[in-house]
């Protein structure tokens, strides 16, 4: 945040020296945060911000008090009439933040004559709205008679846009005569659903059979989501498909073009013939990558097939399924990182300003506030015209302005802030 204010200081000669100087400002007038579950009715009561900030209502609005956000303004109002913040529309949690907690909403209070500013935190808090669910109705294996107990198959992953014990707990496999279901921990703290065998299958009794997978979530109330598994009972395959690592890693380009292939995966069979032989697909994949990349079921190689956007996701995750035709299979995790590249020029936001100067204005008074918004991660440097104010620098953004001494005939120049990015420039 910039703040545009008056300095100078009269040399022997009486002569005024102007400059630019550079302040980092630690704190504003006054910050409170609240806490509100998703899903207020509009018009609900957010928090009486006067009253937490000490502010007299009449002062409101002799001051135009008003919100400033860029991102916010169709989540929360200021009321000043009676000086409280209220819903302005109904906030879903997941649609905001995803899997992210906290999940909170920053904005400030703006007031003039004189200029204050004040800064607030609304925590959008979850409750259980969402059941767990599958990507999937059904699942189909194929598995060999022979296949020994402790044989592991890996099953599709429900997904929870719920957080906390909202979100996905556990899973029941039923009926339970010869497969159990055990969650297994990743190195990223994520958990694989496996179905155990337990007890050898047996073709000349159960050539088919049919199990019921459920996820539960531990809200309160508790919601669940089915997904139905269909076994076919196969003769002799005695080797799983492997792959040669447990987690590929690999990055890729933003705006990379579709077909792009990202990379490949391997595994192997011990088998031979048809047991040996190994299909990949993709068994879950992540909300944010679905409809962007594709694996190869011969080669294992994956592609992309939609556009990547560093802004929107920086990092993808997707597991794929070796299966042989055996009905045995092996899993492995894909993350995909998005390099960034420079596509996004700076914003400067005008929060607000006087056009006017008394010439008995003091040094300091505040003239103007500004926000600068950048979405890539380049460095992004300030250039500036010599005249008669300072620029003072906020905390939030943590950017680094240089300073420069003004000369006398530089009076009457002015002002102009420019956000460079490369060749990109806004002005004030």
């Amino acid at each position: 945040m910039l703040v545009i204010g008056i300095s100078s200081e009269r040399t022997m000669g009486g002569q005024v020296l102007l400059f630019f100087s550079v302040l980092s400002l630690s704190s504003v007038l006054g910050q409170v945060s609240y806490s509100i579950p998703e899903e207020m009715s509009k018009g609900s009561l957010v928090g009486n911000m006067a009253k937490d900030f000490g502010l007299d209502v009449r002062r409101l609005k002799s001051g135009k008090a008003r919100i400033f956000s860029p991102d916010t303004d169709d989540y929360i109002e200021l009321n000043n009439d009676r000086g409280v913040l209220l819903i302005k529309n109904r906030i879903d949690r997941e649609a905001l933040c995803g899997q992210t907690t906290p999940c909170a909403l920053h904005f400030q209070i703006i007031l003039e004559n004189p200029m204050e500013f004040y800064s607030v935190t609304v925590e959008i808090t979850d409750i259980n709205d969402n059941p767990p669910s599958f990507e999937k109705n059904d699942v189909k294996f194929k598995i060999s008679e022979s296949a020994l107990r402790g044989a592991k198959f890996i099953l599709d992953r429900a997904v929870d846009p719920d957080v906390g014990l909202n979100g996905l707990q556990t899973y029941k496999l039923e009926p339970s005569e010869n497969f159990v279901v055990k969650l297994h921990d990743q190195a990223d703290e994520t958990k694989n659903v496996e179905m155990i065998l337990d007890k050898p299958l047996d073709r000349e009794k159960h050539e088919y059979l049919s199990l019921i997978l459920t996820a539960l979530d531990g809200g309160e109330p508790q919601m669940t989501g089915t997904m139905q598994i269909l076994i076919t009972v196969l003769d002799a395959n005695d080797n799983s498909p492997v792959f040669t690592q447990p987690i590929y890693k690999a990055s890729i380009r933003e705006n990379s073009a579709v077909g792009t292939t990202v990379m490949r995966v391997t595994a192997t069979d011990a088998d031979h013939g048809s047991n040996g032989r190994i299909t990949y697909s993709i068994s879950s994949i992540l909300d944010n990558a679905r409809g962007l990349f594709e694996v190869n079921g011969e080669s294992g190689e994956i592609r992309l097939i939609g556009n990547v956007d560093y802004e929107k996701a920086r990092t993808f995750q997707i597991n794929i399924r070796a299966s042989d035709d055996g009905g045995l299979v092996d899993s492995c995790k894909v993350k995909i990182d998005v390099i960034d590249m420079n596509d996004n020029k700076p914003d400067i936001h005008i929060m607000s300003k006087s056009n006017v100067i008394t010439e008995d204005a003091k040094p300091g008074t505040t003239k103007c506030l500004c926000n600068h918004l950048n979405h890539s991660t380049s460095f992004i440097p300030f250039t500036k015209s010599v005249c008669s104010f300072i620029l003072l620098l906020f905390k939030n953004p943590p950017l680094k302005l240089p300073s420069a001494i003004l000369e006398p005939s530089n009076l009457h120049k002015p002002l102009v802030i420019t956000l460079l990015n490369f060749l990109l420039a806004t002005k004030l």
